[in-house]
């Protein structure tokens, strides 16, 4: 379960960012995960449920925004859709394509904070 690593790596970005901004929690969490990026959403949901408790992000809302994974063929110059696998086949003109424009995102993508009058030194 590679998940709780990338949820490990977020938490330090999270918390990087959360000092430059003077904030003592984080309110929510955005991360864009493509379709054919190899996350699993649900594990990274757990993984973030494990990781956050007593961190500068426990409580925090964590929304994933799913990105459709999305490929171009060079020969009808269109773009489809890939449902899955890793040889993709554009449905309109049956020429092969790996030429992937979306769907690989792994990104944290927004981060809301929360300050008070209380010292910033709760960050973890």
């Amino acid at each position: 379960m590679h998940e709780v690593g990338i949820i490990e790596s977020a938490l330090e970005v999270i918390r990087r960012e959360a000092r430059t901004h003077q904030a003592t929690r984080v309110t929510r969490v955005v991360m864009r995960i493509g379709a054919i990026s190899g996350v699993d959403v649900d594990a990274l949901r757990f993984g973030f449920e494990a990781c956050t408790p007593g961190s500068i992000a426990e409580g925090a809302e964590f929304e994933i925004e799913s990105i459709p994974a999305r490929a171009h063929c060079k020969d009808c110059a269109t773009d489809f859709t890939i449902e899955s696998g890793f040889i993709f086949q554009c449905p309109h003109c049956g020429a092969f394509s790996g030429d992937v424009r979306s769907g690989k995102e792994l990104e944290l993508t927004r981060l809301e904070f929360a300050t008070d009058t209380s010292p910033s030194d709760h960050v973890r």
